[in-house]
């Protein structure tokens, strides 16, 4: 086979014949001369045809190999285009797309185009939105690991609905009931008597039949657990730090995919605190917002986050102090006001994009939590063992990485940054 090469390569092989492979993404007839411009991974080159014959009733997105010269052409992209060129047509489109990819921002609808995203995640725009999705898992693996954090995979099917709250997703185990899981926690804390530091990037589920442009029955968490902390705070100054690296990595290495996409990324730097008696306080008086003794409305979210910006400059803000009967049952009261946990959540843009805090390591205490939520320990065997056998101080927290990239683009609707998404309604592609 002839070596192919790709067109961010064509500037540096100006006078050579060279091969290309790729989509075709336009085709323009101007007289007698007609523009091809072809698409592979890494963009786009232009290429001047004397005879567009081969292509007749070919559509966009006709797979074809193409051999030229690369000459110096101003005018074009990237100042190359190929000429004397060859056409080899791999695989034929004969029909028309289901709306176009090759005219400027994608004008389909989120719902038409979630019905033909085997098609529509090819527009570059798109492909922008998902270069953005996986620099974002590189940068945090890449934080994670080089601070000591050992990467791990827990399992997804589980035998019990351990962690209460969200509701969860039974599925037929053979001739038992199981769950898929709707996170790692229990076994990244079992980790942590393993490893001391460990993370996960896994797929989790929640079975909450929510409608809405913020939520998803199955996404991709980014946990992170660590032992020897002092509180939650701790936590807190490691999720700063990761996401100060996750943004530097973004504006460094993707400037153009940004750009493409109009994006702004927030500024992290000094993050405003609040707890979450004082901010409720502050809804009451400020925003005329009803306080809920259990959690943050997402209008209380927007409002909190108004606050941080106008008072402290900050896109950013921490939450802290959630009431410790509404979180989850291994959460740490706090030693001062028990009825306050060591709990954040972070929010950004509007939006809570980080669940975390510190969680009760104590074997005692933590059978006790158990109990005093209802629990069987029968469900917990496994769990409860590793702190039987000694556990370290330990906290953590979890990123649901489609919100943290819908924040980071400004975009209303978290199924627009998600590969084939899963939510109430959809199954399909």
């Amino acid at each position: 086979m002839t070596q192919r090469i790709l067109t961010k390569e064509l500037p540096g092989r100006i006078g050579e014949r060279v091969h290309l492979r790729g989509w075709m993404h336009t085709l323009r007839r101007m007289g007698g001369v007609t523009f091809l411009v072809i698409r592979d991974r890494c963009g786009l080159a232009q290429a001047v045809l004397d005879d567009a014959a081969p292509l007749e009733g070919c559509q966009p997105e006709t797979v074809l190999a193409l051999t030229g010269t690369v000459c110096a052409e101003p005018r074009a992209r990237g100042g190359v285009e190929l000429r004397d060129v060859s056409v080899e047509i791999m695989s034929p489109v004969r029909e028309a797309l289901p709306f176009e990819l090759n005219k400027g921002p994608l004008k389909a609808n989120l719902s038409t185009f979630l019905d033909h995203a085997s098609v529509g995640l090819r527009h570059p725009a798109k492909q922008a939105t998902f270069r953005l999705a996986s620099a974002i898992i590189d940068a945090y693996g890449a934080w994670m690991r080089a601070h000591g954090f050992t990467q791990i995979t827990t399992p997804k099917i589980v035998g019990a609905a351990t962690e209460g709250g969200a509701n969860m997703f039974g599925i037929k185990y053979f001739d038992r009931r199981a769950y898929l899981a709707q996170s790692p926690q229990l076994y990244k804390q079992v980790m942590v008597g393993v490893f001391e530091r460990v993370f996960e990037i896994g797929h989790a589920y929640r079975a909450e039949p929510h409608d809405t442009a913020r939520h998803l029955n199955e996404y991709l968490s980014l946990d992170m657990e660590m032992g020897f902390i002092e509180d939650h705070h701790d936590v807190m100054r490691v999720l700063s730090e990761v996401l100060r690296h996750i943004l530097g990595t973004l504006a460094q290495d993707h400037a153009p995919d940004l750009a493409m996409l109009g994006a702004r990324l927030p500024d992290l730097t000094d993050v405003p605190v609040i707890p979450f008696a004082d901010a409720q306080d502050l809804l009451a008086t400020r925003y005329g917002e009803a306080p809920d003794q259990a959690d943050l409305s997402p209008s209380q979210e927007r409002s909190l986050c108004r606050w941080a910006e106008a008072e402290h400059g900050s896109e950013w803000v921490f939450v802290t102090g959630y009431p410790t009967a509404h979180r989850p049952f291994y959460t740490m009261p706090d030693s001062a006001q028990p009825e306050r946990s060591n709990s954040f959540d972070l929010l950004c843009r509007g939006t809570e994009l980080v669940t975390g805090g510190q969680r009760i390591h104590e074997y005692g205490a933590l059978r006790s939590s158990l109990r005093a939520r209802g629990y069987d320990e029968a469900g917990f065997e496994g769990y409860l063992e590793a702190f039987r056998y000694g556990m370290p101080p330990e906290g953590g927290f979890a990123i649901g990485s489609e919100r943290l990239l819908a924040r980071f683009l400004g975009v209303e609707n978290v199924r627009e940054v998600t590969l084939f998404p899963r939510d109430v309604n959809r199954l399909t592609p």
